[in-house]
């Protein structure tokens, strides 16, 4: 009787301590997710790929090789993701802003029915390409986390940023003008 009455206390503040431990971490932790997760990639050669397009459509394909000299947006997606929703706003936003600039934005679906993804491309009016990752090759290659993650790849095809989580059209416009009126453009 005497165990259990001391007992008590400290399972209590156990509990205590596990619920301020979950509190840190969703306070702290969400907010900080580019740097809890760099990417060993940054500042290295983006890992190349050939996709095929969502619209299944052959000259729908999208090699990213062959964008080199051109500023890429490769964002990875899917119609399930709440936070992609979010995004979608900003992607539309920089497409319309800086494709006359030469960058080119390209949606990479990821773990989606085809369906879901056409309705939720139609619904949003996303203009830009859109391609399927099936096997998921591409989303291991970038080391992804999770969607909705984006890398901007600068025209040598290195990868200058990662957005892991919801991206805005202010820092994607930021990394893309300070790419276009950097050295070598």
């Amino acid at each position: 009787m005497m165990t259990s009455r001391r007992a008590r206390p400290l399972a209590v503040l156990g509990v205590i301590l596990a619920v301020l431990a979950v509190g840190a971490v969703l306070t702290f932790g969400l907010d900080n997710r580019d740097a809890l997760a760099a990417s060993p990639l940054e500042r290295r050669p983006a890992p190349t790929f050939t996709l095929p397009g969502l619209d299944g459509r052959p000259d729908s394909a999208v090699n990213l090789a062959k964008l080199r000299g051109h500023v890429v947006l490769v964002n990875f997606w899917a119609s399930w993701c709440t936070e992609c929703h979010t995004e979608q706003a900003a992607l539309n936003q920089t497409w319309e802003r800086f494709r006359d600039a030469g960058v080119v934005v390209v949606g990479v679906n990821f773990e989606d029915a085809r369906g879901d993804a056409r309705r939720y491309v139609a619904s949003t009016g996303a203009s830009y390409p859109m391609v399927v990752d099936a096997k998921s090759a591409t989303a291991l290659a970038y080391g992804l986390r999770g969607v909705p993650e984006t890398y901007v790849i600068d025209a040598r095809g290195r990868i200058v940023d990662r957005v892991i989580g919801p991206t805005t059209s202010s820092r994607l416009a930021s990394t893309i003008t300070d790419l276009l009126s950097g050295p070598g453009r």
